[in-house]
C-alpha cells in the first residue's frame, strides 16, 4: 500500500442528519489509503450515538480507518487543530460534517498534487445545495482579493500552519493567505469534487452576492449577516495588512 496516506479531519457539532453520507462518501472512495479523525465539538443531539452505530456496521478494516476524539465544545478552528495533531497522513484534509464528496475525489487531488509537486494544496469547484461555486486556478492577486478556496482542499500537511483560533469567520481564507506569506500557493482542479447542504444551524452558509452589495446602512437598515460578514473581512485584511 502507498505510504501517501491522507488523514481527512472531520469536525463535527450537532451532524446527527448530515455525518452518516459524509462518512459513506469517504469510504467509498477510490483512493483507499486514509484515515478519518472525527472531532466531536462537544454535540448535544444525537451525533455521538449515531457515529457508534454506524461504526459497529463497519467492516474491521473500515472500523480500522476512524478515531474518534470528544471534547467540550470549542469552536471550528480548535476543533480542526485538534484533529491535525493527531494525524499521521503525509496530506492532511478537512472535511465539513455536511459535505458529500465525489467517488475520485481524493485520488484527483492527490494526483493534481503529485503532477505539481511545487504547489502545496489542491482545490476544486463545488456545490452548496443548488448554488454552483465555478472557482478559479490560483493567483496571489485574487486571493488577496477575496475568500473563494473552500477549507475542503488537500494540503500537503508539512505545510500547514495550523488555524488561528481567534478568528472566528473565514478561516479558510485566513489560512490560504497565511500560507500564501510562508510561500505556498495552490494548484486548480476545475470539477465539481462535493456538495454541502445548505444549513441554517450548521456549517455550510450561503447567501447571493448581490446581498453583500446593497448600501443596508444608507437605506436605514442592518441585516446581521451582512455586519458579521464585512466585520469578518476586515479583520481577515487588518491581518494581512491587506487594507
Amino acid at each position: 500500500m502507498s505510504t501517501l496516506k491522507i488523514s481527512i479531519v472531520i469536525p463535527t457539532y450537532n451532524a446527527a442528519k448530515t455525518i452518516n453520507n459524509t462518512l459513506d462518501s469517504i469510504l467509498n472512495q477510490t483512493y483507499k489509503n486514509f484515515e478519518i479523525i472525527i472531532v466531536n465539538d462537544g454535540s448535544t443531539d444525537e451525533t455521538v450515538k449515531l457515529l457508534n452505530s454506524y461504526i459497529t456496521k463497519l467492516s474491521e478494516d473500515d472500523r480500522r480507518k476512524i478515531k474518534i476524539i470528544n471534547q467540550e465544545n470549542q469552536g471550528s478552528n480548535p476543533t480542526r487543530n485538534r484533529g491535525a495533531a493527531e494525524a499521521k497522513g503525509e496530506y492532511l484534509l478537512f472535511c465539513d460534517s455536511d459535505l458529500t464528496m465525489k467517488p475520485d475525489m481524493l485520488e484527483k487531488m492527490l494526483d493534481a498534487l503529485k503532477i505539481n509537486p511545487a504547489k502545496s494544496f489542491a482545490y476544486s469547484s463545488f456545490k452548496l445545495g443548488w448554488k454552483l461555486f465555478q472557482l478559479w486556478p490560483y493567483t496571489a492577486e485574487r486571493l488577496r482579493q477575496m475568500p473563494y478556496i473552500h477549507t475542503t482542499s488537500l494540503i500537503r500537511r508539512e505545510f500547514f500552519p495550523g488555524f488561528d483560533n481567534q478568528i472566528k469567520r473565514l478561516q479558510d481564507w485566513d489560512l490560504w493567505l497565511t500560507m500564501l506569506e510562508q510561500g505556498h500557493e495552490g494548484v486548480y482542479i476545475p470539477e465539481i469534487l462535493f456538495k454541502l447542504e445548505p444549513s441554517r444551524l450548521g456549517i455550510s452558509q450561503w447567501l447571493p452576492k448581490i446581498i453583500y452589495k446593497i448600501p443596508w446602512q444608507k437605506l436605514g437598515l442592518e441585516i446581521k449577516s451582512v455586519k458579521k460578514y464585512e466585520e469578518a473581512v476586515k479583520i481577515i485584511k487588518e491581518k494581512h495588512h491587506l487594507l
